[in-house]
C-alpha cells in the first residue's frame, strides 16, 4: 500500500513536472514574444529621402547622409538602437501622408516647416537652415540666379515648397515638376531642362557625386530660407521635447557639425546664417 502510495505520489510529480515544463516552455514563448513586443516598442520607423546624396541616401542596405545621422543621433537619444531603426522611404508628396497614417514615427527629410504644414503635422526643430538654390550645367553661363529664369525650362519636384515658390515668384519660368530631384539630373545633362532647383544642401550633394564631377554647378545665390524640422504627427508634444533636447545636445556636443563635414564638407559646402539654429518651443 504504500508502496503503492509512493509510487502514485511519484507519479503525481512526474505529470506535474511534466505540466510545469509544457508550461514553462509556453512561458518562455510568452516571454520571447513580450521580449520581442519590448523590442517592438523601442523600435522607430523614420522617414528620409532614399536620393540624396549627402542627406539621405540609400544603397543595398546602407544609408548614409546629414539627416540620416541626425537621425541616428536622436534616436540613440530617444532610446533606440541604430539596429532597431527602420528607414522608410519617404518623397516629398508623400509626408505628411507618412506621418498621419502612422507609416512613420518621425521625418528626416529636408522637410521644411511651413504655416501650411503645421496644420497637418508637428515639427521638432528646425536643425538645420537652407536656402533655396540652382543648379546648373558647368559650362552654363546665362543663368546667374532666379531673375534670370524667364524663358527657361526649370526641374524640381511635385509637391516641394522649392517648386511652389518658383511658381508664385517666378510665373516666366517653365517648370517643370518630377517625382523626385534625382530625376531632374539626366534632363538636366541633357539639357532637356536649364536648371534644377531645390536646397542649396541637396543640390551640393548632386554635385559631388562621382557620376557628376565636372558636370553640373550650383549658382550660389540662395533665394529662400529653409528650415529643416523634424515631422511628428500632430499634437505629440512629449516626442517634439525630446527631439529638441537631443537636437541641442547634438550641438553642444559637436555631432551636428560632425554630420556636416562627413556629409556635405567634400562638396566644399558650409552651412550658411543662423546655422546651427534655435530649435523652437514645442507646441
Amino acid at each position: 500500500m504504500n508502496a503503492r502510495r509512493i509510487g502514485a505520489i511519484g507519479a503525481a510529480v512526474a505529470l506535474a513536472l511534466g505540466l510545469s515544463a509544457c508550461g514553462s516552455d509556453d512561458g518562455g514563448d510568452g516571454a520571447a514574444s513580450d521580449g520581442g513586443a519590448t523590442t517592438s516598442s523601442k523600435k522607430l520607423k523614420i522617414g528620409i529621402k532614399f536620393d540624396q546624396p549627402g542627406l539621405g541616401l540609400k544603397k543595398g542596405t546602407d544609408v548614409t547622409g546629414f539627416d540620416v545621422d541626425m537621425a541616428k543621433y536622436v534616436a540613440k537619444e530617444l532610446g533606440t538602437a541604430e539596429a532597431d531603426i527602420e528607414w522608410v522611404q519617404a518623397p516629398s508628396p508623400q509626408r505628411e501622408t507618412l506621418i498621419s497614417t502612422g507609416q512613420v514615427d518621425m521625418i528626416f527629410a529636408t522637410y521644411s516647416i511651413t504655416d501650411a504644414r503645421k496644420e497637418k503635422v508637428s515639427f521638432a526643430g528646425p536643425y538645420f537652415i537652407a536656402g533655396q538654390d540652382l543648379l546648373i550645367r558647368s559650362d552654363d553661363t546665362s543663368i546667374t540666379g532666379p531673375d534670370s529664369l524667364t524663358g527657361k525650362k526649370l526641374c524640381s519636384v511635385k509637391g516641394s515648397t522649392s517648386a511652389q515658390k518658383v511658381k508664385d515668384k517666378y510665373p516666366g519660368v517653365q517648370l517643370q515638376e518630377f517625382a523626385t530631384y534625382s530625376e531632374c539630373l539626366p534632363a538636366l545633362s541633357t539639357k532637356g531642362v536649364d536648371a534644377l532647383t531645390t536646397d542649396d544642401t541637396i543640390l551640393a550633394g548632386y554635385a559631388a557625386q562621382a557620376e557628376f564631377k565636372g558636370k553640373f554647378k550650383v549658382v550660389g545665390k540662395p533665394f529662400s530660407e529653409e528650415k529643416y524640422g523634424v515631422g511628428l504627427k500632430k499634437g505629440d508634444v512629449e516626442t517634439c521635447k525630446k527631439i529638441t533636447d537631443a537636437i541641442n545636445k547634438a550641438i553642444k556636443d559637436g555631432a551636428w557639425q560632425k554630420a556636416i563635414d562627413d556629409n556635405l564638407g567634400p562638396a566644399g559646402y558650409k552651412a550658411g546664417a543662423n546655422n546651427p539654429p534655435t530649435p523652437d518651443a514645442c507646441a
